[in-house]
């Protein structure tokens, strides 16, 4: 797949077949959409294209938003690649982009730079400045300039909105079983390997303290998870625990990883963590030796998790 962090950087002799939107999550309320995208791409010999925009538009046009985000831009870039689209546009949204006219839009854009034979779209899509062209306005600009236009349904939009819905408030309510279900694959987040305070290593339970960097990114509920990831290409089980270390006295939230019969050098490295199940809230113990009992149990516990998944 070809990314682009810019409209203007896509060039192609090419007609193109597109759809527009956050995608966020790459789930399974828009993988009708995207088969449709890239089926249709193949039969008709065309450009797949999904073109999405970063910062979020409601970051730009909402300053008091603190949207978080499922996806990260390259693990959006990386899920929309497995699903066999072609061409990532990923386009600046800024102020000015905003006050692009409906037909600017369409005749810059669409038409002439991105050399549109069909666009497929949301029934309720608005667009242009203010947003006050509709899907009726786009199929009238279609006849126009000569492009398809192919409403997605009601129930497939309803479908999406109520799936990402759902996603977010499974992860910051902790049910990673349900988020996964909805997603069609295991929530990950992504970040460097950075020293902490070792204190695990003290007790037999050290930990790879993981630093993402991008703060849109939705992090689940604080509590201790069953995950795995994949590090030099061996699948590694461990457990997390997303919190404050109350017991430790720590100050500032922190992403800690203990990988099981693992004993490598991780700093720097970059790791994709994938989350499984949770297990329990985080707790403060009164006690060091009180922590690493728990801990004990936490490992017993995540261990039998993949025994009886046979992994």
């Amino acid at each position: 797949m070809k990314k682009y962090n810019d409209l203007i950087k896509y060039k192609s002799a090419k007609k193109s077949i597109l759809t527009l939107g956050t995608f966020d999550g790459v789930h399974l309320g828009h993988s009708e959409i995207l088969k449709k995208l890239v089926s249709q791409a193949k039969k008709k010999n065309l450009e797949s294209i999904v073109l999405t925009f970063f910062p979020h538009p409601r970051m730009v046009l909402q300053k008091d938003s603190d949207i978080k985000l499922l996806n990260t831009i390259e693990e959006k870039a990386e899920l929309l690649e497995k699903v066999g689209i072609k061409n990532l546009i990923i386009h600046p949204f800024s102020q000015e982009f905003s006050r692009l006219t409906a037909e600017e839009f369409v005749k810059n854009i669409l038409v002439d730079q991105l050399n549109i034979a069909k666009i497929i779209i949301g029934y309720d899509h608005r667009f242009g400045r203010n947003r006050t062209a509709n899907i009726d306005d786009l199929i009238e600009f279609g006849k126009t300039y000569n492009f398809e236009v192919e409403q997605i349904s009601a129930e497939e939009v309803n479908d999406i909105t109520i799936s990402s819905t759902k996603i977010r408030n499974a992860l910051l309510d902790g049910d990673i079983e349900l988020a996964n279900n909805f997603l069609s694959y295991k929530y990950f987040l992504s970040g460097k390997v950075e020293k902490g305070s070792q204190i695990g290593r003290t007790i037999n339970f050290p930990t790879a303290n993981i630093s993402v960097q991008e703060d849109y990114k939705l992090i689940p509920k604080e509590g201790v998870y069953i995950v795995s990831a994949i590090i030099d290409g061996e699948n590694i089980n461990g457990m997390m625990n997303i919190g404050n270390k109350p017991t430790v006295k720590g100050e500032k939230l922190s992403l800690e990883v203990h990988f099981f019969n693992f004993d490598k050098n991780l700093y720097d490295k970059n790791l994709t963590i994938s989350f499984l199940k949770r297990i329990r809230d985080e707790q403060k113990f009164d006690s060091i030796d009180e922590l690493k009992n728990q801990l004990e149990k936490d490992r017993d516990f995540s261990l039998n998790y993949f025994k009886n998944k046979g992994e």
